[in-house]
């Protein structure tokens, strides 16, 4: 929690402590308050004192009242500005910190866990901050302020307060270690049933079609229920805290007042002076004890909160402190323009010592195209992976433009890549937005997309549309269909005029006569541009210049269509499944 309180603006620290000294403002005539009782009753037993005197008393004890009032208005106004600032700052830098995320640390901890920190967690610590600025300085302080208060006044009542008090934190700290366990495990249960309702929410038309509501229903009533009985468990735990501490309270009155009565009646009867002394003494004792009391009744509407603060904090600090693995270098300037170039690379995932990719090599030159084709699970998409700088290579280099990838910054690095991923994703906004996505070095023009979805025949449904480029993308591009989104992925690449072109089976919505047409385009228009394609269909790459056949993550075949089907076995396997022996042969 002290680690999050660091990234606090200054602004947000000034705030802060202005709101302290007004706590302490507070307190200071919260506990005028019993002097004054004290008076008023002096002045109301003694025989010369005049209304006017008790009118005096009575509008000085206003005067702090409303005083007390006011800086509690201002201070309640200035905690929420801090607690606001404070969880905009740490959302933002939750936000960056996810953002330079790589594949690696995404599967570390998971998206719904990351949302779930995001907003949850921060909402928590969020709170906490807003109620502990007054509450946490209040209370302690005021408890301390008015046990100095009335040490003096009576050992007795002084020895019988602290045993109350001494219950009351003994009870607060056993139930606080009972139950923050189960609230680290509330948050993972949270991020449970996060996943679940995300899964369902996600695969809504999946679920419709194979009859599996009732089975996704009891998956989320599983969750459900475990973090139902665990929330259970821990508000009961809470639960006691307050009527026990209002149970206190009221108990440690009637008991001061009943050893108060006591005393006073030890008090000679001739010395009404005396006695007038000792009961203001012991009005004013139980008041500050009753102060006491309500300053460990505040403490535990924050400890209600400091658990699951306490663990949110902790699990927002792991995404803050986690290493990221892939670091930027600091070339921007290569020897060569447009080559890809692999020497003798293997690659296995963080999870697994099994290599998915082993001793692949093959260059690239500018303006060539590069096909991969292979089993599924043989290791494609993860190589063009390491190409676009996803993962790096366990062994091995992999260069740009003859420059290892390790050694760009990511703004060169990626300035010279146009990847269209797997599967095809679209932003909330309208196609514009979406084709001249992120930056680059192309100009950010309408001339430019209409080009862009022109070549990658999207033309012929965007035209279509009233508002053309400006027609609105539903969230995840829920509004267009797979292959007019997979066009619409496509044409963002084509915008950014890149150097190197990387589709990762980016043509498999498309139907055979805009597959062909696309890749027409691309041969005429991109003449210069190198492309790497991965690919299941043996038309789509039958005319690359340079073919690499993967099979369980090792290259057993590199060349052109002709030499492959004569000398691979895979290859030739592939094609035969695909193509007639006609086909084949035009």
């Amino acid at each position: 929690m002290i680690s999050l309180l660091k990234r606090m603006r200054r602004k947000e620290w000034l705030m802060a402590g202005l709101c302290a000294l007004l706590v302490l403002g507070q307190i200071y005539f919260d506990l005028r308050l019993p002097d004054y009782m004290s008076d008023l009753t002096v002045l109301i037993q003694t025989p010369r004192s005049t209304v006017s005197d008790i009118w005096d008393t009575g509008l000085e004890m206003l005067g702090c009242t409303l005083a007390s009032a006011l800086l509690a208005v201002i201070c309640g106004y200035l905690s929420s500005q801090v607690a606001a600032g404070f969880s905009y700052t740490v959302r933002e830098s939750v936000f960056n910190q996810v953002a330079d995320f790589g594949q690696k640390e995404m599967q570390q901890f998971s998206v719904p866990s990351l949302i779930n920190r995001t907003t949850n967690d921060i909402t928590q610590i969020q709170m906490l901050v807003a109620m502990g600025l007054q509450i946490l300085i209040k209370s302690p302080v005021m408890a301390v302020w008015a046990v100095i208060k009335i040490i003096n006044k009576s050992w007795t009542l002084s020895v019988i307060t602290a045993g109350f008090v001494a219950a009351l934190l003994l009870m607060m700290v056993v139930v606080i270690v009972v139950i923050l366990p189960r609230v680290r495990r509330v948050q993972r249960l949270t991020d449970n049933i996060n996943r679940v309702s995300r899964e369902n929410l996600t695969g809504i038309q999946v679920v419709h079609a194979y009859n599996a509501e009732a089975y996704q229903a009891e998956k989320f009533e599983e969750a459900n229920d475990a973090l139902m009985k665990t929330q259970l468990f821990n508000q009961r735990a809470l639960a006691l805290l307050m009527p026990a501490v209002s149970f206190a309270m009221n108990a440690l009155a009637l008991v001061i007042y009943w050893v108060g009565a006591s005393i006073v009646d030890r008090v000679a009867v001739t010395d009404m002076a005396a006695r007038i002394t000792t009961f203001g003494d012991v009005v004013v004792f139980g008041t500050y004890a009753t102060y006491v009391i309500m300053s460990i009744m505040m403490m535990v509407m924050v400890i209600m909160l400091l658990p699951s603060a306490q663990v949110s904090a902790g699990r927002i600090n792991e995404v803050l402190e986690a290493e990221v693995d892939l670091r930027e270098g600091r070339a921007t300037d290569a020897p060569e323009r447009g080559t890809v170039e692999f020497r003798d690379v293997s690659f296995h995932y963080p999870s697994s010592d099994k290599n998915v990719l082993e001793h692949i090599s093959f260059r690239v030159e500018k303006g060539e195209t590069i096909a991969f084709i292979g089993a599924t699970g043989s290791g494609k998409t993860t190589l063009v992976s390491l190409a676009a700088r996803f993962y790096d290579a366990t062994a091995g280099q992999v260069l740009i433009d003859g420059q290892d990838v390790k050694a760009f910054t990511f703004d060169a690095l990626y300035d010279r890549i146009g990847y269209v991923t797997q599967k095809a994703v679209l932003f909330a906004g309208d196609i514009r937005e979406n084709i001249l996505f992120g930056e680059s070095r192309a100009e950010q023009t309408d001339e430019n997309v209409r080009d862009s979805i022109t070549l990658a025949q999207a033309s012929e449904f965007v035209d279509k549309l009233p508002e053309g480029i400006e027609a609105p993308i539903a969230q995840g591009g829920a509004n267009v269909s797979g292959g007019q989104k997979q066009r619409l992925s496509i044409a963002r690449a084509l915008a950014r005029k890149p150097e190197i072109l990387i589709f990762d089976d980016s043509f498999s919505a498309l139907d055979y006569k805009t597959d062909a047409m696309l890749r027409k385009g691309l041969s005429e228009h991109l003449q210069r541009t190198t492309c790497m394609i991965v690919a299941q269909r043996i038309g789509t790459i039958r005319n690359a210049d340079k073919i690499v056949v993967l099979d369980e993550g090792r290259a057993v075949g590199v060349g052109k269509h002709e030499e492959l089907m004569q000398n691979c076995p895979v290859y030739r396997e592939i094609a035969m499944s695909q193509l007639s022996s006609e086909e084949l042969s035009a």
